[in-house]
């Protein structure tokens, strides 16, 4: 199939907050229209973060094919560009295959680079930049880059210094100027569908999705990871889960803080989702 045979072929994106039920519902759509899913979650493409993650079982997949989960080292910093060049790979690949690519995931930015075909501009580290940042809080790394990019700072993992960093770097270096956009997503007609879930109905869902995850190994999960090489300080870089599972692990803090203040950060992570996505005016909202 040539690049003009593929022009304009439908794309589903399916996006909303952390436990609202986008997989489930994706899969359900998928039988309906011969789909394959492309994940697009910044924590899935990582090896052995399985239960932390609350990434599809292959029970779960019914027999669905699923891409971008498992393809990255978790020692290594999987950034949106890798994940840009893959995506555009396999949806090229499905739509060759005469199937319907629908992407995935609670990830903004990963699915904007995707949808707006972003121009993501290769800004090499800053040394200097990054050893006066990194002696700084989480809070105040926040601030600064909530003055250079407030977009971003709504979205970003706000107790992550690695990303808050980086995130400073990227906005020092371009300014304020709007993402870049290329002409791939001209080529797609993608059909954004968002799932609308009540707060205090997602509340829920997030604390009793985190008890069964407990119950069904999340902590052996992050031991075994640790045993096999991921350092403390890298669990603190992916967030949420593997954070304060590591904290827990660590004796830093007792699990009944740990399971109170992870259920917190999961559903602050959820109204950002929700800060990120409703600005876009493309996506239509779905109540299942």
């Amino acid at each position: 199939m040539s690049k003009k045979q593929l022009d304009r072929k439908k794309i589903y994106v399916i996006v909303g907050p952390t436990a609202s039920g986008k997989t489930a519902y994706s899969i359900k759509l998928a039988k309906k229209i011969n789909g394959e899913i492309i994940s697009a979650d910044s924590r899935q493409v990582y090896r052995g973060l399985d239960i932390g993650t609350g990434k599809v079982t292959k029970k779960e997949m019914a027999g669905i094919p699923h891409h971008l989960l498992d393809v990255a080292n978790p020692r290594k910093v999987f950034t949106v560009a890798d994940f840009q060049k893959l995506a555009n790979q396999k949806i090229r690949e499905i739509l060759k295959r005469g199937k319907t690519p629908i992407i995935v995931g609670g990830t903004g930015f990963y699915i904007q680079a995707i949808v707006d075909d972003l121009i993501l501009p290769a800004v090499p580290p800053n040394k200097k930049l990054r050893a006066n940042l990194e002696v700084k809080p989480p809070s105040e790394l926040l601030a600064l880059l909530k003055k250079l990019d407030p977009r971003r700072a709504q979205e970003i993992d706000s107790q992550n210094p690695r990303r808050l960093i980086r995130a400073i770097e990227i906005a020092r270096a371009l300014g304020k100027i709007p993402p870049l956009r290329g002409e791939t997503s001209q080529c797609f007609n993608f059909e954004i569908i968002g799932i609308k879930i009540e707060q205090e109905e997602l509340n829920k869902k997030i604390h009793d999705r985190l008890l069964v995850r407990l119950k069904h190994g999340m902590i052996a999960e992050v031991k075994k990871l640790h045993a096999q090489g991921l350092s403390w300080k890298r669990m603190e870089e992916l967030g949420l889960e593997y954070r304060y599972l590591a904290r827990f692990l660590q004796d830093k803090i007792t699990k009944p803080e740990m399971v109170a203040q992870l259920e917190k950060a999961i559903i602050n992570y959820s109204k950002r989702q929700m800060t990120w996505f409703k600005r876009d005016q493309r996506i239509k909202w779905l109540k299942i």
